[in-house]
């Protein structure tokens, strides 16, 4: 009999659902985009409702394109947007705030506060994470701050917090499973890294109740059912980070193996095995518990990948769609020495700098569309070079090869350029879709579909590796250049304020 797996993909712009059989064959997809709330420059939000009732909608359509019915599935597996948060009443289930998403500023000012008072040094050292407002903490402590009267509902028990994925199994589950697991729990800020539990002392710092807090189990437990909202009994089998279910869908299972994912923004993820390493600019986290076992991972984030694309197509009006643009990058054969660095939201790793903005430099009257789209293009294989510099820089390993996923990767220039400038192969799955495929590897490899990883990594092909074409020398002559623009986004909140 066939088994299928239906896989659930919350990100930042759209709701997607996919449904697989054993061979990892997709039969079903749905998709469907999800509307941005930005009430001020550097503020992103999501109705949660609209979260919930699309996902439902797109798994759905993935059933439906495939042609089976709740009941015929073994397993479902769970991916999601991590650092974003949210706080709902428990008793109604209705959001108290929308959803503040991952790269909000909302909660510049909480950090601020948190660092004045001692915690941020309390934070490096429980968590590994540099204090930001990118994680979910300072987020659920602004809206206890800013909703009337919240703070002591909170403390009263009447109100839940937690991150899309919490969000989503509670109420897959008839709110019968209040849960979470290490990937999504580490880019809190609460989670003490060594005890995969949440950190009392920060959580009285931040002044945040526990109780608010979901139970955080291994990533292949069995999360609760959809029968409450399907009418079946499947068990959710899986729940990993997004960028750690990128980590697993890469079949990078082992210590020392290197993901690159090029969506909304782009993230960098190395294996570090049972034993947590961190580097200067870059933070360690969970990447997963899986049989007992829980292995970490070294993580760089970039704010802007396919979001600058979208800023090209959608405010420059300079694409009509994001894939156009390798297009119209492959028309010429440089820049001309312009950059376009896009700190829309502040910079993240390695450089952390909140105040930073957005650039482009380096343009003469020669400059045109195409080489400012082709900085852009640029802009994100530059940024992965900052990335894996600093986590070679004063480490014990190399990095012998780049694997890369995330609708980006579609385009070949890109990845051509990536392998030029940081001097290694990259190496292009067939399947560039590797962060839900990592969440439905996990639920079938959680339910028996699979038997070891060793089966997982067999469904694991690989496209084409790109393999570097221009000497070291005149990549690090670009890159210098680029490191030149990055430097001028520097403080540019406070010149201008």
């Amino acid at each position: 009999m066939t088994q299928y797996i239906l896989g659930i993909d919350e990100g930042t712009t759209s709701a997607r659902a996919f449904v697989i059989d054993e061979d990892a064959t997709v039969l079903g997809f749905g998709q469907s985009e999800l509307t941005q709330i930005s009430p001020r420059p550097g503020w992103l939000e999501h109705d949660p409702m609209q979260i919930l009732h699309t996902q439902l909608d797109v798994m759905r359509e993935a059933m439906s394109q495939a042609g089976i019915t709740p009941d015929q599935l073994t397993a479902v597996g769970l991916t999601n947007q991590r650092e974003s948060a949210m706080v709902w009443e428990k008793e109604t289930g209705r959001p108290i705030f929308n959803l503040i998403v991952w790269a909000s500023r909302h909660s510049d000012g909480v950090v601020q506060q948190w660092v004045d008072s001692g915690l941020g040094e309390l934070i490096k050292e429980r968590t590994g994470l540099v204090p930001d407002a990118f994680y979910a903490a300072s987020k659920i402590r602004w809206i206890l701050d800013h909703v009337p009267g919240a703070q002591e509902r909170a403390e009263r028990g009447e109100l839940l917090a937690g991150t899309v994925d919490t969000w989503l199994i509670w109420n897959l589950t008839g709110r019968e499973s209040f849960v979470t697991e290490p990937s999504n729990a580490s880019q809190t800020m609460m989670m003490n890294l060594e005890t995969c539990d949440w950190d009392d002392d920060l959580l009285r710092g931040m002044r945040i109740p526990r109780h608010m807090l979901a139970r955080i189990v291994p990533s292949d437990a069995h999360f609760g059912t959809i029968e409450a909202t399907f009418g079946a009994p499947v068990p959710i089998a899986s729940d990993l980070g997004d960028q750690q279910a990128g980590l697993f869908g890469q079949a990078a299972h082992a210590q020392g193996q290197v993901k690159m994912t090029y969506g909304t923004a782009g993230v960098l993820n190395i294996n570090n095995g049972a034993t947590p390493f961190r580097p200067e600019g870059l933070t360690p986290s969970a990447a997963w518990n899986i049989r007992g076992e829980v292995m970490y991972e070294t993580e760089g984030v970039v704010y802007a990948m396919g979001k600058t694309m979208q800023w090209l197509r959608d405010d420059l009006q300079l694409i009509h769609a994001a894939p156009d643009s390798e297009w119209y990058a492959g028309q010429v054969a440089g820049t001309e020495g312009v950059y376009l660095v896009p700190a829309f939201t502040g910079l993240a790793a390695p450089t952390w700098d909140p105040t930073a903005r957005a650039v482009i430099v380096g343009m003469s009257n020669a400059t045109n569309r195409l080489h400012i789209i082709r900085a852009a293009v640029e802009s994100m294989v530059f940024q992965t070079r900052d990335l894996v510099d600093a986590a070679v820089t004063g480490s014990h390993f190399e990095i012998p090869e780049l694997r890369v996923d995330g609708g980006a990767v579609k385009n070949d220039l890109l990845c051509q350029l990536q392998a030029d400038v940081l001097g290694i192969p990259v190496v292009r799955p067939k399947n560039s879709e590797a962060t839900i495929f990592g969440a439905m590897m996990l639920a079938g490899l959680s339910t028996g579909v699979y038997r070891d990883l060793a089966e997982v990594r067999s469904k694991y092909v690989v496209d084409r590796v790109f393999e570097p074409q221009i000497d070291a020398g005149r990549a690090d002559e670009l890159y210098a250049g680029w490191r030149a623009a990055r430097d001028l986004t520097r403080g540019w909140t406070a010149a201008v304020a």
